[in-house]
Formats: C-alpha cells, sequence, structure tokens
C-alpha cells in the first residue's frame, strides 16, 4: 500500500489530511494510506494564545481522523531520510521509529526565534500551548508579589501582529490580576521607526487609537539587548524595570526543513511550485508555515498564518494524492489578503489586501465581533462527520 505521510497536525497538516482523503475517495484511492504524526492528535489553536485560558485552546482531532479514516501515529519527527523515503520518529517514552512514503507532506509548522541574547531564558512567549500556560501561570501569581513597578510593568518585544494582539490584550488582563488601582504599564518595543510599522500606514491609525485608549506605550527604533529577572536594558543603553517580558521577535520554518533537499527562504521555508511540491524534489510537499509559495501573479507569498495554511494545506493534500493517482493537480491561487487585528478591550480593525487598507466592517464594535467569530469557529477543525469534512476540503472552496 503506497503511503501519504504528513508532519504535523497543525492547521495545514490537518487540512492536508482531509484533502488527500477526499481525492482519494473522489478517485477510489484504496490502496493508498494517509497518516498523519505529530505529538498529540490535537489542532493547538495558535492565533488565540495571547488569549486567557489557554489550556482550553486544544481542539482534539482523534475522531475526525477515526471518521475519515487517516491513520494518526503519536510522535516526533526528528530525522528525514530522502533517499529511503522514511521519517525517523521519537514517541512519547523516547522509542526511535521509523515510518515509510511514498508522498511526504511537510506541515510541521514554524517555531519562535529566540537569539542567542544575554537573558533570553527570562522571556516568556505566546508561541506554543504550553509556553503561553506559563506566562499565564506567571501573569496570575503576579498579584501576592509586592505592589511595585517592576511587577505592574510588561515589556512586549516585537510590535508586529503577534506583539500588537499581545499588548493590547495585558491591560484587561493585568487589571482582572492585580486590580483596578494598580499602576499597570505595557511597553512595545520595536525597532521599526513608527507604531505598527510592520503593518503598514493603512492600518496604523486604529493601533495609534487603540493603544492611547488603552495606554500601552510604544518605544520605537529600538530592541530589547538584554534580559535580566528585573528587567530589560535596550539597544539605545534605557532601561525598563519589568517583572515580565515577552518575546514576539520573528518566526523561523521548523528545523526539519533543513533536512529536506530543496532551496529556502531567509526564514528556512521551503520554495515550492504552483502544485506545492519542493522545487526540485521527486516526493516532498510543503504546506503552511514551512512552504515558501506564491499566492498570485503579483509577487505576494503566503505568509505564516492559518489564512494561508489552511487553503496550503488543501492544496498540498490534494496534490499529493493526485500524484499517486495519476490525475491532474490543482495550481494554488489564492490572491485575497484580508487581516483581522484584534485590539483588546478596544476593538479589532479589519483590512483587506496587501496594503492593509481599512475595510468594513469599519465599526471597531463590529470587527472585534468578527474577529471573534473568526478566533473561535471559522479556524477550528470540522466535527467528526466524514462526508461534511470532506466536503470542506476541497481546494476550489474560496477563501474570504
Amino acid at each position: 500500500m503506497k503511503q501519504i505521510l504528513i508532519i504535523g497536525a497543525g492547521f495545514a497538516g490537518l487540512w492536508s489530511a482531509l484533502s488527500a482523503i477526499r481525492q482519494l475517495d473522489r478517485n477510489a484511492g484504496k490502496d493508498i494510506e494517509v497518516t498523519v504524526l505529530a505529538p498529540q492528535a490535537e489542532l493547538h489553536v495558535r492565533p488565540r494564545f495571547y488569549e486567557p485560558e489557554v489550556h482550553t485552546m486544544a481542539a482534539p482531532l482523534q475522531a475526525l481522523f477515526d471518521a475519515v479514516n487517516v491513520r494518526f501515529v503519536q510522535g516526533t519527527a526528528f530525522h528525514i531520510d530522502e533517499a529511503a523515503r522514511r521519517v525517523g520518529y521519537r514517541t512519547r517514552s523516547g522509542t526511535q521509529c521509523t515510518l515509510p512514503y511514498d508522498r511526504l507532506i511537510m506541515a510541521c509548522g514554524s517555531v519562535l526565534n529566540r537569539p542567542d541574547m544575554v537573558g533570553i531564558d527570562h522571556v516568556f512567549d505566546v508561541d506554543t500551548i504550553d509556553s503561553a500556560a506559563r506566562l499565564e501561570t506567571h501573569l496570575k501569581a503576579l498579584a501576592s508579589q509586592p505592589d511595585t513597578a517592576a511587577r505592574n510593568t510588561v515589556v512586549v518585544a516585537g510590535g508586529g501582529f503577534t506583539g500588537i494582539e499581545t499588548a493590547t490584550e495585558l491591560p484587561a488582563r493585568l487589571r482582572e490580576i492585580l486590580g483596578d488601582n494598580a499602576a499597570l504599564r505595557v511597553v512595545v518595543v520595536d525597532r521599526g521607526a513608527k507604531i505598527g510599522a510592520a503593518l503598514g500606514d493603512g492600518i496604523r491609525p486604529a493601533i495609534e487609537q487603540a493603544c492611547e485608549a488603552l495606554g500601552v506605550e510604544w518605544i520605537c527604533g529600538a530592541s530589547v539587548a538584554a534580559v535580566d529577572p528585573a528587567g530589560v536594558v535596550l539597544d539605545n543603553g534605557q532601561r525598563i524595570d519589568a517583572s515580565t517580558v515577552i518575546w514576539t521577535v520573528g518566526f523561523k520554518a521548523n528545523p526539519l526543513t533543513g533536512q529536506i533537499s530543496g532551496e529556502r527562504d531567509r526564514q528556512g521555508r521551503l520554495h515550492v511550485d504552483d502544485h506545492l511540491k519542493v522545487k526540485g524534489n521527486d516526493a516532498v510537499y510543503a504546506a503552511g508555515d514551512v512552504a515558501y509559495a506564491a499566492c498570485d501573479e503579483l509577487g505576494n507569498h503566503a505568509v505564516m498564518s492559518c489564512q494561508h495554511a489552511i487553503p496550503l494545506g488543501r492544496y498540498a493534500g490534494n496534490n499529493a494524492a493526485a500524484e499517486l493517482l495519476g490525475v491532474a493537480p490543482m495550481r494554488y491561487s489564492q490572491p485575497k489578503y484580508v487581516t483581522c487585528l484584534d485590539l483588546g478591550a478596544w476593538g479589532a480593525v479589519y483590512t483587506e489586501g496587501w496594503e492593509r487598507a481599512v475595510s468594513p466592517p469599519e465599526d471597531k464594535a463590529e470587527a472585534k465581533a468578527l474577529k471573534g467569530q473568526i478566533n473561535t469557529v471559522w479556524i477550528y477543525p470540522p466535527a467528526a462527520d466524514r462526508a461534511a469534512a470532506l466536503a470542506a476540503a476541497d481546494p476550489a472552496i474560496p477563501v474570504a
């Protein structure tokens, strides 16, 4: 029996599996098995990790996998042998095993870039469900500490999408923990010359208004140079006393991509062709955060987000199965790009296009409601109903 092996059960991995099964169903591919290899049969809803109650943000997948006949193997991949077409993995107990593949789909996601910096071990992050839970435990424990400026100060290193959503959520979280009378301070440190520089001019006014209303400060044109248990030192020499430092600066593709032959971008993502096969590689596809994929004919490439990971997975799974079946693949295309940036208690802002022009719903409350729908409904996996799940895996479904 031929094997399609998918590394990862995130957005790209889940939808690769469903789409591959859909293609096999449509073409009576009974001699092809689809296997997902991941540490847990869970979808960790990473876009929500800046929110409280992070322990609730893991959606179980085993019932869904059973419904669609996807084989799940629990383990962590550590070695890829392209010549033998086998993947080495470790079980939870540490036993080393291997799995064969005829087509491999790399859907192993991205990791936070933690630089070799003095005191980096003192920072928190919202990269994984475990690290976000560690931050949540730490924030709750602040209430038992003496009321000092350092206790009441949080430094967020990085003013990109994750940094902004984290920073604007913090005032409400801290007030709930420390009380309304605490002299709270949330500071975003970003190397950009302006507030929200990484997101462009179109969305900046909303970010500025939200941060002003919430009391979130920005220090622009600077970066964190060193961290210690009591605070940070910036590259301009400024010191900020803070008991909490949250690192949101930069993501890179899972290091497993380094074991795949092919060209990579500066983030380690594998260059793929129109069908999401790794360029110059006979048997490997890439989807989600490990794929450097052109999503239109204007020079735009998919970004590390579930907005792109879900369709990339649908196309990669479809095309890996199509190749083994000998049927025509589908060309990946995702010309529409939108953002819905959560801005805490202030609301949210919705934009369309790569220039991030603010679009309806322009009302911050309406945009906040839309963000709630995205975060709690749209990005969650389908129910364990075979017909409905496979219908949802059609790559031809328009992307909002």
